[in-house]
């Protein structure tokens, strides 16, 4: 007896195979993996190095807000373009596509000499970063059933917490040895290697479907989102909340979001299809993912702040000290991914990390300046267990429910809401630090100007809201300054609580279905199958399941599935 061959395969067409098995489903998976680290090492290494980056090409603080802009506002908006391509076209070659304008975006960024020129180039970077962050998660669902696909959204949950954590050591130790250009050309090799394996190893069937995008959508819902996302940026800083600015960004946004909504429902093919609101699990799913996001961004951010002037900390010490984050996020996602594909349970855990979301960032609403680092330490860890519990899970709790051909639409809206989601929330939360860190810094110098007026030198330039370079300041002042942070930022994490309620109460209602055991391309085939009569490849590929157990019929013929 000859051995059967490790993929199924159609004998009369040569069509990709249904199941990718052995090897070629490792490598394949590789490829996948080493696509999104890119994208997130991209996203975090640079973080670090900015100050010097921009002081080198001439730039100003304005300069430092677009950079850092440029590539979350492409990358956000381009989400749900890639998702809707993705359920039209070719998977395999879209994210091919995305690696390259990631990888071309990448290295002219690194030849910047002017603001102009690396802005425009973060642009590009962040285009590809977009489809990177989204386009992994599709082809997983493509080549994986959601039962299986759980333990490997929770290894893709891990290699975006290592890269995260990785990335501004990474950033720090290049921009102090060789330059801070290796900061953009460190993601060149990654993303060609991931170039390489995907072609060679990636094998998808593709249901031809005339493309038909919906340009008009695609224009009104980016033109809206980019108009609310800039003026969430600047505003604050750049100009008031109350101000002719204001009014024409956030007006114009919305009066484009609500014509979006109207073109949505009259399109043959919505960028974002309404009707997927209608989706209990979607929706619900939608507003965790807010909550989830706006943790993920701040604690990225806010954490790095608070190490450095609060705490007095160097950037290297800063990074590091956050590892106890990053180790919640990458234990638990690899752990309860293992649990939920082994038990094909996932609620308990989604709930679970909602909660632990909340206990954690409550934790961190109490931190102050003086307070004990391993206290810190464990309120890290334990948001950290609830990101890395929810976020990917519920990607994969969406997938598990939509139309084989809404796959892109529903995985790329899930990541698009959460993006946005922690986009605003970030910038909402800058608002806040800025204004609580003023009014505590001035109730502090005003105390230290009838205990210790000779104190105050320098004190003039950090009430106009200068970030302060504490090692230079005399220790009085400093404490001041550090105390004023370290409260502030508690202050702004305890802000984001309601936010983390609403996602437990939004994950409880999430519907218990259990996962399924077939992967996107076979339940396609099902569904060709019930309009075309038979196809020898359906039987043959759904009754061997990579998990051994089937969720369908196997089809036989039309007729037959009628009576």
């Amino acid at each position: 007896m000859t051995k059967p061959p490790t993929t199924s395969q159609s004998p009369k067409t040569g069509a990709a195979p249904l199941v990718l098995t052995g090897r070629t489903k490792n490598l394949a998976l590789a490829g996948i993996f080493m696509s999104t680290f890119v994208s997130m090492l991209a996203m975090n290494v640079v973080g670090t190095s900015m100050p010097r980056i921009i002081a080198d090409i001439g730039g100003t603080q304005a300069t430092f807000t677009w950079v850092i802009m440029a590539t979350t506002l492409a990358s956000a908006i381009s989400t749900p373009i890639w998702g809707k391509l993705a359920d039209l076209t070719n998977k395999k070659v879209l994210l091919q596509l995305s690696l390259i304008i990631f990888t071309l975006g990448t290295i002219f960024a690194g030849m910047a000499h002017d603001a102009t020129w690396l802005i425009s180039f973060r642009v590009v970077q962040g285009l590809g970063v977009g489809g990177l962050g989204v386009l992994g998660q599709i082809v997983l669902a493509e080549i994986l059933s959601p039962l299986e696909r759980g333990k490997y959204m929770g290894i893709m949950g891990a290699v975006m917490a290592v890269a995260t954590v990785g990335g501004p050591l990474i950033g720090g130790l290049f921009t102090d040895t060789i330059g801070w250009r290796w900061n953009f050309y460190v993601a060149v090799p990654f993303a060609i290697v991931a170039l390489i394996m995907l072609q060679t190893t990636l094998h998808l069937n593709t249901e031809r479907r005339k493309v038909k995008l919906d340009y008009a959508g695609a224009v009104l819902i980016s033109a809206g989102f980019s108009s609310l996302l800039i003026w969430i940026t600047l505003v604050g800083s750049d100009f008031e909340w109350a101000s002719w600015q204001t009014y024409t960004m956030v007006g114009a946004g919305t009066l484009l979001l609500i014509i979006a909504v109207f073109v949505e429902l009259r399109a043959e093919e919505p960028l974002i299809p309404l009707t997927l609101f209608k989706n209990r699990t979607f929706t619900m799913s939608v507003v965790a993912s807010i909550a989830v996001g706006i943790a993920m961004f701040a604690t990225m951010v806010y954490l790095g702040q608070y190490m450095q002037i609060a705490r007095g900390r160097t950037v290297i010490e800063s990074s590091l000290l956050t590892l106890p984050m990053m180790a919640g996020v990458l234990g638990s996602s690899t752990i309860v991914g293992q649990l939920i594909s082994r038990y094909n349970k996932w609620k308990a855990f989604v709930v679970s990390g909602s909660i632990a979301l909340l206990v954690g960032i409550v934790l961190m609403g109490q931190i102050r300046y003086d307070t004990s680092l391993w206290y810190v330490g464990v309120s890290m860890f334990i948001m950290g267990c609830g990101v890395g519990m929810t976020m990917q899970n519920l990607v994969l709790v969406v997938q598990n429910t939509v139309e084989p051909s809404q796959m892109g639409v529903a995985s790329s809206g899930v990541t698009f809401f959460r993006t946005l989601g922690g986009s605003v929330g970030m910038s909402v939360m800058g608002t806040v630090l800025g204004h609580r860190v003023t009014e505590l810094m001035t109730g502090g110098l005003n105390t230290l100007a009838e205990t210790n007026p000779e104190a105050l030198v320098g004190a003039e330039a950090l009430k106009g809201g200068a970030i302060p370079r504490v090692a230079e300041l005399n220790p009085a002042l400093r404490e001041v300054v550090e105390a004023s942070y370290g409260h502030a930022i508690g202050d702004v994490f305890l802000s984001v609580a309601p936010v983390a309620v609403v996602a437990i109460i939004a994950v409880i209602f999430l519907p218990n279905i259990p996962l399924g055991t077939k992967n996107n391309a076979e339940r396609a085939a099902s569904r060709r199958a019930l309009r075309t009569g038979p196809i020898a490849v359906v039987g043959e590929t759904t009754g061997s399941s990579s998990t051994g157990i089937t969720d369908e019929p196997v089809l036989k013929s039309t007729s037959e599935n009628e009576r």
